[in-house]
C-alpha cells in the first residue's frame, strides 16, 4: 500500500522515503553534496519572501537536489517543472506555518516522531541510517526539522479547511479496496558490489578496470563458497556505500525496488543461499539472502491510520489550491529571484487551466 506524502518533495529530499539503501540508490549516495558548494560559490540569498518567514536558495537547493537523485536512483527522469513545484511546497508549508496554532504543532510533532520512527524500522541498524543521511548531505536534525514543519503545517491545513475522516469512511475504503492492503512478498540480504561505472559521473570504467573487477569478484566468490563469512567480506570489499559498513545488509525489499538483474536473483535464492556473480548496471554483485517474508493482507487496525490520512489527503487535493492561493496574498508572498518568479508564475497558470477544465466523463460501466 503506497500513499503519497502532503507535501512530497520536502522528504524526498533525504531520499530516504523508499529506503533504497541499495543497489539503486548506489551511485546517488556517493556523491558529494552540490548545494554546499553552490553556497559556497554563490552566497545563501533568500529567494522568497513572506510575512514572518524567508526561503533562502540553499532550503530550495537541497530539496531539489535530494528530489533529483531520489528520481536518478530509480530510473526516472525529473520534470522540467520540479524547481518550481518543489518552490511553491515550501512556500505552502510556510504560509501554513503562520497560521498554526498550539493543537497543530502538537499533532505536527506527534505525526513526524511516527514518520522518524518508520524510517528507522527500514534501515538495519540507526548508524546505517546515519550513514544514509550523510550520503545525501542532511543530518537527523534537519529531516526531523523538515518533517516536523511539513507535519504541522499538514494539521493546520486539514484544521482550516474543516475536514475530518471517521472510522466508518476508513473501513468503507478498505473493504472497497482490497488490493491496497496486500502487502507482497519480501527479501531480506546482504550484497557485494563492485562497481563498473564511475560513481560520480556515472559513465563506464575502462576496459581492463572492469576486468579487473570481474576477476576479484569471482575470487570473492570463490572464498564465499569455500566457508567465509559474506558480513565480513562485504566489510572489506564491497562499494556499496550505503550498506558496506553494515556488512552488505540491505533493508527488506519487494518486486520492483531493485533492478530487475538483482530482483529476480534475490527472489530466486532460498534462505543463506547465495548467488553465483550477478551483473547490473552498477556492476558486479554477490547475494546471500538472510530470510523471506511471505505475501499477506494488512488488517484494517494496522492500516485504519493511514487510511484516514489519505482520504483526509484527498480532500485537502480538492480544497487547497483556492485557499493556499489566498493565504500568500495575505502572507505577501515575495518571489525575489525573477527565474524562479517566473517559473512558479507558469506554474500557477497551468493549475488554474487544469482547475477549470470539465472534469472527463466516467467510462461506459463505471
Amino acid at each position: 500500500m503506497k500513499f503519497n506524502a502532503l507535501f512530497s518533495a520536502v522528504l524526498v529530499a533525504g531520499v530516504l522515503t523508499t529506503a533504497r539503501a541499495s543497489t539503486q540508490s548506489v551511485a546517488a549516495e556517493t556523491n558529494s553534496n552540490p548545494e554546499t558548494a553552490m553556497t559556497a560559490l554563490f552566497g545563501d540569498p533568500p529567494v522568497v519572501k513572506g510575512t514572518g518567514f524567508e526561503i533562502k536558495r540553499s532550503d530550495l537547493d537541497q530539496v531539489v537536489t535530494g528530489a533529483k537523485a531520489n528520481a536518478a536512483a530509480s530510473g526516472q527522469q525529473w520534470q522540467p517543472d520540479l524547481e518550481a513545484t518543489i518552490l511553491n511546497q515550501l512556500i505552502t508549508i510556510q504560509v501554513l506555518l503562520q497560521k498554526a496554532n498550539a493543537d497543530d504543532q502538537a499533532a505536527g510533532r506527534l505525526e513526524a516522531d511516527m514518520q522518524y520512527t518508520n524510517l528507522l524500522k527500514k534501515f538495519p541498524s540507526p548508524e546505517a541510517f546515519d550513514r544514509q543521511l550523510k550520503a545525501v548531505g542532511m543530518t537527523v536534525e534537519v529531516l526531523r526539522a523538515k518533517a516536523t514543519q511539513e507535519a504541522v503545517a499538514k494539521a493546520a491545513l486539514k484544521r482550516l479547511l474543516g475536514i475530518t475522516v471517521t472510522d466508518e469512511e476508513a473501513k468503507q475504503y478498505y473493504d472497497e479496496h482490497p488490493a491496497d492492503f496486500e502487502q507482497p512478498e519480501l527479501v531480506h540480504a546482504r550484497h557485494i558490489l563492485l562497481m563498473t561505472i564511475d560513481p560520480a559521473t556515472r559513465l563506464p570504467l575502462a576496459t581492463n578496470q572492469i576486468a579487473a573487477k570481474r576477476k576479484e569478484i569471482d575470487s570473492l566468490h570463490q572464498q564465499l563458497l569455500a566457508g567465509q563469512d559474506f558480513a565480513t567480506l562485504a566489510k572489506e570489499y564491497s562499494e556499496d556505500p550505503g550498506s558496506k559498513a553494515n556488512g552488505g545488509e540491505l533493508p527488506e525489499f519487494s518486486r520492483g525496488q531493485m533492478v530487475p538483474e538483482f530482483e529476480t536473483a534475490a527472489f530466486a535464492l532460498g534462505t543463506n543461499q547465495i548467488s553465483d556473480v550477478v551483473t547490473t548496471q552498477f556492476g558486479y554483485h554477490l547475494i546471500k539472502v538472510l530470510g523471506k517474508t511471505p505475501a499477506k493482507k494488512i488488517e484494517l487496525a494496522a492500516a485504519r491510520t493511514e487510511i484516514k490520512d489519505f482520504l483526509a489527503r484527498k480532500q485537502i487535493t480538492k480544497g487547497a489550491p483556492a485557499y493556499v492561493k489566498k493565504l500568500r496574498a495575505e502572507e505577501k508572498v515575495e518571489i525575489l529571484d525573477a527565474n524562479l518568479k517566473a517559473l512558479d508564475e507558469q506554474l500557477q497558470a497551468t493549475a488554474a487551466a487544469q482547475a477549470e477544465a470539465p472534469a472527463p466523463a466516467p467510462a461506459a460501466g463505471k
